[in-house]
């Protein structure tokens, strides 16, 4: 019997659908409408208490834009504003998968990064339903929660970027993992434990408080579990089979297609790719690489064909891991225009 795990996600709320998708309800619309960024506060005026309990209600509701407009606060009109429109968006495809693919063909300037990271949760509820595998559950937490990186000892750990400023109560940045230990130790009731073989079992009750240390140390199991998570995803996403190896390096000196998984990694491979000089201290912050490879050719672009394409995550320089996982359904070398989301 498999264990359930990420119940904020909202997944038990929602229905697959017939393509193996995640369908949007009623339950699961009003669950993020009892958000407190969405609960109107004490001090809000009827008008938006009534449209809050009227959405609650009837959360497809079609909303005029005169009830916007009675909005007393310019803030909340602006926040009612956004989502709706991100509700109107998740309502006009049959999946949250194809919501979330067709975002990426408009401007997403006016798409909070938080309903972003919502919906990447809830599509990987749904791909690993079923996984029993605590390393492969706490790698694809990446894909939608930033982390804080420690490089104590040699070692590669990431720990959740808002456990972390939880735990530090406006501390100092995240140097060593013993320091910040002792911090939340003296300041927090925060158990912030390093996964591995002895601490995997307690991932399952654990798994909405996200404070597990992930080890991205090459050639250990994190590394390992975050390319299958990046295999997985992009089967889901596209319905391209593809292999994710780990890499320490690059040894291909005409290597034709990288995609960085976030914003650093894009830039400093990008400068690599152009034959620029990159400084060592900013390749030290690559924190993983790996080779990505089509089980069929046919799917990519002719000048790649059957060679491998190169990916990239990196830490900034105020050590912070933002993963960009549409970069993998925008960047990937494919023939064909346009991902098929389930």
């Amino acid at each position: 019997m498999s264990r359930d795990f990420w119940l904020a996600s909202g997944h038990h709320l929602a229905e697959r659908h017939a393509t193996g998708g995640v369908a949007v309800t009623d339950a699961l619309l009003a669950a993020w409408l009892a958000r407190p960024e969405l609960v109107p506060p004490a001090e809000a005026c009827a008008a938006e208490r009534a449209l809050h309990a009227a959405l609650l209600a009837d959360p497809r509701r079609p909303v005029a834009a005169s009830e916007i407009d009675a909005l007393a606060d310019p803030s909340a009109r602006e926040n009612w504003s956004v989502w709706l429109a991100f509700r109107d968006h998740l309502l006009a495809h049959a999946t949250v998968e194809a919501a979330y693919a067709a975002l990426f063909a408009r401007d997403l300037s006016a798409t909070p990064p938080m309903f972003l990271a919502q919906l990447v949760q809830l599509i990987l509820r749904n791909v690993l339903d079923g996984c029993d595998d605590p390393f492969l559950l706490r790698a694809a937490e990446l894909f939608f929660r930033p982390q804080r990186v420690s490089t104590e000892g040699g070692n590669l750990l990431l720990a959740d970027e808002e456990v972390v400023e939880s735990a530090a109560k406006g501390g100092g940045a995240f140097g060593l993992l013993t320091s910040l230990l002792a911090e939340v130790g003296t300041r927090a009731s925060v158990e912030l434990d390093v996964l591995n073989a002895d601490t995997a079992g307690l991932y399952w009750d654990r798994s909405d408080r996200h404070d597990f240390v992930l080890d991205l140390t090459f050639g250990r199991e994190g590394q390992a579990a975050l390319g299958r998570v990046i295999a997985l995803w992009v089967a889901h996403m596209t319905g391209a089979e593809v292999e994710v190896e780990p890499l320490q390096t690059i040894h291909d000196e005409a290597w034709v297609w990288y995609v960085g998984l976030d914003a650093e990694a894009s830039a400093i491979v990008g400068r690599l790719w152009r034959g620029e000089v990159v400084e060592p201290e900013a390749l030290g912050r690559i924190a993983a690489l790996y080779r990505l490879g089509f089980r069929d050719p046919r799917l990519v672009l002719p000048r790649v064909g059957g060679r491998p394409v190169y990916l990239a995550l990196a830490w900034d320089v105020a050590r912070r891991i933002r993963m960009k996982p549409q970069n993998l359904l925008e960047n990937l070398p494919f023939a064909a225009r346009g991902v098929r989301a389930a």
